[in-house]
């Protein structure tokens, strides 16, 4: 494959919040590293992650040396560049990496492109990885591509909607949108009264890239019950649902917080922080950040609901606009290594520490375990609740193969839109449904 054509299946993935320090807990039997087939002691093992994720990675390497012996070698790429780096390495025969966690949706054109190893039989066979307890919600879609497994979750990624209490209750709101319409009207008469003391009814996250501006339409299409794919797996973005989930997005935007064709998740999150914005939509450990991080001065300010829903629509769905995948790459020769990190970075243990850590990690639930643990209910009960919604009805995003070129062409369509230079929503949605037919089928 030429790298123009990988270059067409380049990930863009959030900039989630990068993670500082954090003591694991020991694990328990069924996901301790040491338990596997013996002493890795001197082995070293090349993790490929993004660089939001450096943190977390230096910290995840420092524990597993403690469990195994094994030296965890992180390898940070920038967010957009993890897809491209990992396909590269192994179809050059460079083979410098072992494992990796990308944005799920390209474990489909890694399988194709023969660069992750199909892992379904080991999954299948090791009863200690318990995939009972993976949301079953995030685990096929995160793992499985034509019946074959790729890989375990590692973060659970799942947006929600965040609310200022103070500006609501300021402009005469008791209780946050439940309806996308709602959600247009509190916006607009927020911006109204308070942006000329730079306050503003919401964020927009408008800036190109499917994991920005493509999670904010994502959103929006999971609440008027769309989908991107039907149930043979055939597009169908250009339904009813999914041109009046667009036309909302457009309908936002004059009470967003200012530039949202060009806002990512920095210039977003920190006029959250900041107390400039009545709404956001976010990963769910924005409110760990809202809380207990030094630049938030909206702690105890703010609230958290599931997202709103539109047109004949009344159940709210969790839109699965990201997470990340463990999986092991194609031609690395240390395989038995590969599986017993990847077990152990996705266990329950792990996972519920990185959920409760202080400073934040920016990761969310995977497990059914993890959700529901004492320790996440007690330090953040309204993102546990949030959270539950994860447990059925998603929205997850394509994975199979050409499932990233398919994201970048929804993001570029819809980046023409928000400019004012795609024509209408119907015109826009019939033009990503005619592209991604040619390449979806």
């Amino acid at each position: 494959m030429t790298d123009a054509a990988v270059s067409r299946r380049r990930l863009a993935l959030p900039a989630a919040f990068v993670a500082a320090a954090f003591v694991l807990a020991g694990c328990a039997s069924g996901s301790s590293a040491s338990e596997g087939d013996g002493d890795f002691s001197g082995e070293e093992l090349s993790v490929l992650m993004i660089t939001s994720h450096e943190g977390a990675a230096n910290l995840l390497a420092k524990e597993f040396e403690k469990e195994t012996g094994a030296v965890i070698k992180p390898v940070i790429v920038p967010y957009d560049e993890i897809g491209n780096t990992l396909a590269l390495d192994q179809q050059s025969g460079a083979n410098t990496i072992d494992v990796a966690a990308p944005w799920y949706v390209s474990i489909g054109d890694l399988a194709a492109d023969g660069a992750i190893k199909d892992l379904t039989d080991w999954i299948e066979s090791d009863d200690e990885i318990d995939t009972e307890d993976f949301i079953p919600s995030i685990y096929d879609p995160y793992t499985l591509v034509d019946g074959q497994r790729y890989g375990l979750p590692f973060d659970g990624d799942t947006h929600v909607l965040f609310y200022n209490k103070e500006i609501l209750a300021r402009n005469g709101f008791t209780t946050p949108p439940a309806t996308w319409d709602e959600y247009i009207e509190q916006s607009a008469t927020i911006t109204r009264n308070e942006s000329a003391n730079g306050v503003y009814g919401n964020v927009i996250f408008g800036q190109k890239s499917p994991l920005i501006l493509g999670a904010s339409y994502a959103n929006r299409l999971a609440g008027f019950g769309g989908e991107f794919v039907d149930d043979d797996g055939k597009p169908a973005i250009d339904s009813p649902e999914a041109i009046a989930a667009a036309q909302s997005l457009v309908d936002a935007l004059d009470s967003a917080v200012p530039t949202p064709a060009t806002t990512a998740f920095g210039e977003g999150n920190g006029a959250w922080y900041a107390g400039k914005a009545a709404f956001i939509e976010n990963w769910t450990d924005l409110g760990v950040g809202s809380q207990i991080g030094e630049d938030s001065t909206v702690k105890d300010k703010w609230g958290v609901t599931t997202l709103p829903v539109g047109g004949d629509n009344t159940e709210s769905r969790a839109s699965l606009v990201a997470g990340f995948t463990w999986v092991i790459a194609e031609n690395t020769e240390k395989e038995e290594l590969a599986k017993e990190f990847i077990k152990w970075a996705a266990s329950s243990e792990v996972n519920e520490e990185l959920l409760v850590s202080d400073p934040q990690t920016g990761i969310d639930p995977n497990r059914r375990s993890s959700l529901e643990s004492a320790a996440y209910g007690e330090a953040y009960p309204e993102l546990q609740e949030v959270n539950r919604a994860t447990l059925q009805g998603t929205l997850a995003w394509p994975t199979g193969e050409n499932a990233t070129q398919a994201a970048e062409i929804l993001t570029d369509e819809l980046a023409k839109l928000i400019a004012g230079d795609g024509g209408s929503a119907e015109e826009t949605m019939k033009r990503v449904q005619s592209e991604w037919e040619e390449i979806l089928g």
